[in-house]
């Protein structure tokens, strides 16, 4: 079988020049296309130089509809209104579009493309946090409400929302293995006299600084003890090399809107 040809989008960003970078090295796909915004400064600029591997004579555009036509995929770190509008054009195409972008509130529009397009979609790309997540289910399943459970995350100063793609990811878990509602058991921020923890509740903190890539620490708390579940990331290049994993994955899937752990063959 052919190369699969890739598209990244925001490839002038931290995560689009790593995905670059991961493509290049692995075997089996190959980038084909670069977009950017319109307007962007990097527009025009060669990939290779952007991703520090020297010329690869492929320029970055913000024309999206060439690229779609000649593409197997695409991968995109992006922003939700960005994301929303590359689904489209996936489900277009027929082709697969690995989603790592957070904060989309939008879901519907995702659930309308899967039925054409083949999306893989997940708060975070790495073995190691899903492998976490599926710890976190079992560990909320077996340890009832008398432990309290609170996730703590740490990004760089430069990230947008919060909490992470990868914290909510892991509430979704707890709340599965206590079968509860995350939304209406979420607790976001504590400030002021916010009286006594309500029983069963799942808090989050969020903390930004430096250059951190992402540190989550998932906490059960009970009366004289406490389980902490942690995974700390170094290098973004775990979650590039995921996420072109799920997109050589979903090749040859039917279409639908799949998640990491099915990837991984950690699903159900």
């Amino acid at each position: 079988m052919s190369d699969m040809k890739l598209i990244v989008a925001g490839a002038a960003g931290r995560m689009g020049r790593a995905l670059i970078r991961a493509v290049h090295e692995m075997p089996g796909a190959t980038v084909i296309g670069a977009l950017e915004k319109p307007g962007a400064p990097d527009v025009g600029k060669d990939i290779g130089e952007l991703a520090g591997l020297g010329p690869l004579g492929i320029r970055v555009t913000e024309d999206a509809l060439p690229l779609f036509a000649a593409a197997d995929g695409v991968l995109d770190f992006t922003a939700p209104a960005a994301t929303l509008a590359l689904a489209e054009l996936a489900a277009q195409a027929r082709v697969v579009h690995v989603i790592g972008t957070t904060g989309i509130a939008d879901e519907d529009r995702l659930h309308a493309a899967a039925r054409h397009a083949v999306i893989v979609k997940s708060g975070n790309m790495s073995l190691g946090v899903n492998l976490l997540a599926g710890l976190v289910r079992q560990a909320a399943q077996a340890l009832d409400a008398d432990f309290d459970i609170e996730i703590l995350e740490m990004h760089h100063r430069h990230k947008v929302d919060a909490p992470s793609g990868t914290a909510l990811m892991l509430g979704e878990a707890a709340a599965e293995g206590r079968r509860i509602d995350l939304a209406a058991n979420s607790v976001r921020g504590r400030d002021g006299e916010t009286g006594p923890r309500r029983r069963g509740t799942i808090g989050f903190a969020a903390l930004r600084g430096g250059s951190v890539v992402g540190e989550h620490t998932v906490i059960f708390a009970g009366e004289g003890e406490q389980i902490e579940l942690s995974h700390r990331a170094f290098d973004r290049a775990i979650f590039a090399r995921g996420a072109v994993k799920a997109a050589l994955w979903g090749r040859d899937r039917k279409p639908g809107l799949y998640s990491m752990a099915d990837v991984l063959g950690l699903a159900g």
